[in-house]
């Protein structure tokens, strides 16, 4: 997702998305260390995806 779209989300909603991401990548490495993990590259998306939402949350609480 883009940084202009997250930014326009509210902050419920990017906490909610950023609880759903910390999961998936929980479920993702549980698969890469048994071995049942069908795309790697899915992890670093993921944790962009995760440093982006925190960099936003970050510049809003400085706003404030």
């Amino acid at each position: 997702m883009k940084a202009n779209e997250l930014r326009e989300k509210t902050p419920q909603d990017l906490k909610v998305q950023l609880d759903d991401l910390k999961s998936e990548l929980f479920r993702l490495r549980f698969q890469l260390a048994t071995g049942q993990l069908e795309n790697p590259m899915r992890i670093r998306e993921v944790k962009k995806s995760i440093a982006q939402i925190k960099t936003i949350q970050r510049e809003e609480e400085l706003r404030a």
